[in-house]
């Protein structure tokens, strides 16, 4: 008898409908092989045969000595992972009569048996779910643990079921099953920006505050520059809870990376804040960017719509460091392979942070360097100039003095407030980039759009000039001066970019100055 269920295989961040095919038929003599899987399956699938017919004898059915053929059509797609035990198990029990076979064309099926026949998460439940829509089916069975993510999608029923047997005895009509009901718009709105920290909980840092509000309002990448303990990572920690919250469709969009990558956790649903991920400098570019064999998402794409905080930067290999340039321009990865191609997005806004120099105190108001000649400008030259070039604001970070961290009576400002200023700015250039696609913050102008947006004044380019000719800054700060000025501008809400607004962007270009490093 010939069984057909449906699964899924995820490529990328995007999913493909699976046909599972199975013909029973035929006597097997004993010794002999029974069960046959054809349709390119990986060894994890292949294993799966294992899984299979321990959880069938273990929930009291049994597997008959027939000949058992299952494709996986199409079959020139590569099968991977142990998600497709359910729907092959369903499909061997439908072709031997044990399940109905009447229903099963409108279901899609996934999860990872366990030996006594339990179901165990899987990855990538939600592309799998908005697959399953686009297909016309109506109901979508997973393992408990997924049934929520994969309920964000509407216009499909979703049933969670812990064990084989409960969706056997569903499909036959011996049990009813409740559908997981989620209103993701409700739990959108009561969960986002639920942040752990707050930029009131930073005593001093006025001016590493107000670079950060700036980097925020523009989609600025930052470095920032000080000696140990002098608030760095408490501070690019903090950045995430004053950008723009995330709209419904970012939220979607970040929840499938973190789905395909297997990290949203048990029972968990939509992520509604924005992701921050801040990966040792041990790094390697693999884990960075994403790849491996079985191609999966890095680091950057788990920041997509977030913070990549990359702590320590010159102690991160050269190599790591350089595979970001072209992702940082695109906005998106691709990984190539000899067999298979997939895109992850990649839009990120990048926060780093370095010592001055190998003992941590150059240029260190109160504490002498030690470093001898040259080597402060060797430590600086373990990031290139290329990523330096997608670097738009250099802030230089002093430690906070004892009367500051000792005075109570000081209220600093709520990361709520910081983030109202962010948002009308970003509203400012929502309005001008809105004939422009893929352009949404000052940061992501190309060069030649620079020139109309940010027009200076006589008194402005003056000034420019005057700046790029004593301070001795390279060429490549003149594009990166005039983004952020326009943001300055932008937070003020006005117009035209006006000479404060100029002369503060200058400010954030320590490591395009000549002889900085001595």
């Amino acid at each position: 008898m010939l069984s057909k269920t449906f699964a899924s295989a995820v490529h990328g961040v995007e999913a493909r409908t699976i046909t599972v095919e199975v013909n029973a038929g035929g006597m097997v003599a004993a010794g002999k092989q029974m069960y046959w899987l054809v349709g390119l399956p990986d060894n994890a699938v292949k294993e799966g045969w294992q899984r299979i017919e321990a959880s069938i004898k273990n929930i009291g059915l049994n597997v008959p000595r027939v000949k058992l053929v299952v494709n996986l059509a199409p079959a020139d797609i590569r099968k991977e992972g142990s998600a497709y035990d359910l729907p092959i198990a369903i499909g061997i029990l439908a072709s031997t009569g044990q399940v109905k076979t009447d229903q099963l064309d409108k279901f899609l099926f996934m999860g990872e048996l366990a030996l006594d026949g339990g179901l165990r998460p899987i990855k990538g439940a939600l592309p799998i779910a908005i697959q399953a829509r686009k297909e016309g089916f109506t109901s979508l069975i997973v393992p408990k643990a997924n049934a929520r993510e994969a309920a964000i999608v509407d216009g499909i029923v979703v049933y969670g079921v812990e064990n084989l047997k409960e969706a056997i005895d569903f499909l036959n009509g011996v049990k009813d099953l409740t559908p997981v009901i989620y209103d993701t718009r409700e739990v959108f709105i009561d969960t986002s920006n639920k942040y752990a920290v707050n930029f009131s909980d930073v005593k001093g840092q006025e001016n590493i505050k107000r670079a950060l509000e700036l980097a925020a309002a523009g989609g600025h990448n930052v470095i920032l520059i000080g000696p140990p303990g002098a608030g760095k990572t408490m501070l690019a920690r903090r950045l995430p809870t004053i950008l723009p919250p995330l709209n419904l469709y970012e939220a979607l969009e970040t929840t499938k990376i973190h789905s395909v990558a297997g990290i949203l956790g048990a029972d968990s649903s939509l992520v509604t804040e924005r992701p921050f991920r801040s990966p040792h400098h041990t790094i390697s570019d693999v884990a960075l960017v994403g790849g491996g064999s079985n191609p999966n998402p890095g680091e950057i794409s788990l920041a997509h719509n977030g913070v990549l905080f990359l702590d320590e930067l010159p102690e991160f290999k050269r190599q790591v460091l350089e595979v970001m340039r072209q992702p940082m321009e695109e906005r998106r990865v691709t990984i190539s392979r000899a067999k298979v191609s997939v895109d992850y997005p990649a839009s990120f806004m990048l926060i780093a942070s370095m010592n001055p120099c190998p003992c941590g105190f150059y240029n260190h108001p109160e504490k002498e360097c030690v470093c001898g000649p040259g080597v402060v400008k060797k430590y600086l030259t373990r990031i290139s100039g290329p990523l330096l070039d997608r670097i738009d604001l250099h802030v230089e970070v002093t430690p906070v003095s004892y009367d500051e961290l000792s005075n109570h009576e000081y209220k600093s400002e709520t990361s709520d407030q910081i983030a109202e200023r962010v948002i009308r700015a970003r509203n400012i250039q929502n309005e001008r980039f809105k004939d422009h696609k893929g352009i949404f913050c000052n940061a992501q102008m190309p060069s030649r759009m620079v020139r109309d947006v940010c027009e200076l004044t006589t008194a402005g380019a003056n000034l420019l000039k005057t700046a790029m000719t004593r301070l001795q800054l390279s060429a490549r700060a003149y594009d990166r001066i005039l983004k952020v000025a326009r943001t300055a501008a932008d937070l003020a809400g006005s117009p035209d970019i006006k000479i404060e607004h100029l002369a503060e962007a200058i400010q954030y270009r320590s490591l395009d100055r000549e002889g900085w490093a001595g």
